[in-house]
């Protein structure tokens, strides 16, 4: 399939995270521990209550997918959806091992939701939204799918100056592959939605109200560099795919150096990477 369509660019990314999905759900405990405050703000803002019905949207491995369970309790019902269905399996497992029946799983893409996906109280996505080529698309298929009244809550990355692990890492795997540095801004990247201008106007013009953007700290903390970086390699599924042409060799020496340049982030307590989100959260009017 030719990845330059819509399409095949999907069907890229599915293949992209069914291969990063064992990687993710072996360090859940790791990502939970990152990101728990930044969901917890996340769900906050769509003020979840018991009963309600939610869609969770790039649900990935289910670590969020818990939270809003539980959230919502035996009455309410939780829809995970993901483009890849390997992830989705994962999550699955992890539902159905914590006894929260009242989820349901189906693999789509956010920029090609069905018209049958309708009528839900909240929307939320986490890390996700800033991987569709055209995220306005993804914006008001969110927007069709609440109910009046409904909200919708995400967090993307903000931008490059406030993610410098995720920049190092990114141009030294472009770097190694032979790969031109492109506008960190281009639909689909991890740092496209950072700036809280552009989402605002998204928003805006899918038809959104209430509209909210905020930062929020979210750092990453190990015991060493080597193990953030065993993170990326086993679940960061854009320097993964840069990185996997490479003799493994080269993919090898490009670790390597990845590696050396976060180092920098060591302090005398562990490593601490520096990371930032952008919460966005509104309201659909009618």
């Amino acid at each position: 399939m030719n990845p330059t369509t819509p399409q095949g660019a999907a069907a890229a990314m599915a293949a992209a995270w069914d291969s990063a999905a064992q990687g993710w759900d072996q360090h859940s405990g790791l990502i939970r521990a990152w990101l728990e405050p930044a969901t917890a703000a996340m769900l906050d803002a769509v003020q979840l209550a018991p009963g309600q019905r939610v869609l969770d949207l790039a649900a990935g491995a289910g670590d969020q997918t818990l939270d809003v369970a539980r959230r919502v309790g035996p009455t309410g019902q939780v829809l995970a959806v993901d483009i890849s269905e390997a992830i989705l399996r994962l999550a699955a497992e992890k539902l159905g091992a914590a006894g929260l029946s009242q989820v349901g799983f189906a693999q789509a893409d956010a920029q090609t939701l069905g018209p049958e996906l309708n009528g839900f109280d909240a929307v939320v996505c986490r890390l996700g939204l800033m991987f569709c080529q055209q995220p306005l698309l993804a914006l008001r298929h969110v927007h069709a799918a609440l109910a009046t009244g409904g909200r919708f809550s995400a967090l993307v990355f903000a931008g490059p100056q406030q993610n410098p692990c995720i920049t190092t890492a990114m141009a030294v795997a472009q770097r190694h592959a032979g790969v031109a540095a492109g506008d960190p801004a281009t639909p689909g990247g991890l740092l496209s939605l950072g700036n809280p201008q552009l989402l605002t106007r998204l928003m805006e013009q899918a038809g959104f109200v209430e509209i909210e953007v905020q930062a929020l700290s979210a750092p990453f903390r190990t015991p060493r560099c080597e193990d953030y970086v065993e993170f990326v390699r086993s679940a960061g599924s854009p320097v993964i795919e840069l990185l996997r042409p490479l003799p493994a060799a080269a993919r090898e020496a490009a670790w390597l150096e990845i590696t050396a340049q976060l180092r920098r982030f060591t302090t005398p307590h562990g490593w601490v990477g520096p990371n930032a989100l952008l919460l966005m959260a509104a309201r659909r009017l009618a």
